[in-house]
């Protein structure tokens, strides 16, 4: 994956299904270069994740998730429903947020 396509790269592209399935096979890609970058030195990547992965279990993912979408700079409930773009910030804040 290069940087053209990370997931963060892809965000702002996200606007239907289609791209929005493009940006979560971005999100795995970029876990699983995580993975192996983890791997190979574990001692190194002990307190954050390798590629800027804060969270590296599906549990911890599924709760930054919650957590991020919490922050201020969600939107605020009550507005028009819910993008494709705001499913992919959701899971992003799983990737990023502490």
């Amino acid at each position: 994956m290069n940087k053209e396509s990370s997931p963060e790269s892809l965000l702002d592209a996200v606007t239907d299904r289609e791209t929005f399935l493009a940006f979560v096979w971005s999100l795995v890609e970029d876990r699983q270069k995580a993975d192996a970058i983890e791997a190979a030195d574990p001692e190194l990547h002990r307190w954050g994740g390798a590629e800027g992965w804060q969270n590296q279990t599906i549990v911890s993912l599924l709760e930054a998730t919650v957590a991020g979408s919490a922050h201020p700079s969600w939107p605020e409930q009550g507005a028009e429903a819910p993008s494709w773009k705001d499913f992919a910030l959701f899971l992003l804040m799983g990737k990023i947020y502490e």
